[in-house]
């Protein structure tokens, strides 16, 4: 346990020194205010550059509080996701492929402490970003919408927050098969793509896969329902994201050994 500490540590402080903690929490909150203040300005945005006919009207109806929250959640399943995975696709690749990993597994030091520290320490930054991303976008909804009901917002929040972990999780696992950052983030990248097709193909079929995690995130703020399935699906995520980490100590400490 000390050993993990003091890798947890380590890692926290190269996440510092590398500007981790600053530029991510930042895109997060960036896309988290984009939402709500888009959505409540563009009528005003449109008539001020549409370059419309003199009298013409256009009338966009008014989103809902829930609508803008989901939208919120659509630009971190696409460059959210993205963010992550660029973020973190070189956390046991980039150290392979420059050789650092060797210097730190020369001591003795396990390769499960050495795994779960770099996904300790992602997860950590993850969640900081994403929460903050959520809390800003939930404040600019409540001022300028309807306000939404603090039980709905954090079961919604935990909900995917599960989803972005268990990317986060495929970042690292593919980051530890290989010495290429590209590669890893590709594979990481080309596993979430298919598993949304997957869950969007088969969601009857599916309920359980971790992708599906989005849909009941959505079902959460539209209906207020917690499902049985959505409980099924955070179970097998959460032990899909404990085998994922299982078996990239293995394979890392695999392929050190030879």
């Amino acid at each position: 346990m000390r050993q993990f500490i003091v890798l947890l540590k380590k890692e926290l402080l190269e996440s510092r020194r590398n500007l981790k903690w600053v530029w991510m929490p930042v895109v997060f909150i960036l896309f988290g205010i984009t939402e709500p203040l888009t959505a409540y300005y563009m009528p005003d945005i449109l008539d001020a550059v549409g370059n419309l006919p003199e009298g013409a009207v256009i009338e966009i109806p008014t989103p809902t509080s829930e609508e803008v929250l989901l939208s919120t959640l659509g630009q971190y399943s696409m460059l959210g996701v993205l963010v992550i995975v660029l973020g973190f696709m070189g956390t046991v690749a980039g150290e392979r492929k420059n050789g650092s990993a060797f210097l730190v597994l020369a001591k003795p030091v396990s390769s499960r402490n050495y795994i779960l520290s770099k996904w300790t320490a992602a997860m950590i930054i993850v969640w900081v970003s994403y929460i903050s991303g959520m809390l800003i976008s939930w404040y600019y909804i409540n001022i300028l919408f309807e306000a939404i009901a603090a039980e709905y917002f954090m079961q919604t929040l935990i909900a995917y927050g599960l989803w972005l972990s268990f990317v986060l999780s495929l970042t690292v696992f593919f980051s530890s098969l290989t010495s290429s950052q590209g590669l890893s983030a590709f594979s990481a990248i080309a596993a979430s793509i298919l598993l949304s097709f997957l869950s969007g193909t088969f969601s009857r079929q599916l309920e359980w896969l971790p992708s599906q995690l989005s849909s009941y995130a959505e079902e959460i703020m539209l209906e207020g329902n917690w499902s049985f399935d959505l409980s099924m699906t955070m179970i097998i995520t959460m032990g899909s994201i404990i085998l994922l980490m299982a078996a990239s100590s293995k394979i890392f400490k695999n392929s050190e050994l030879s």
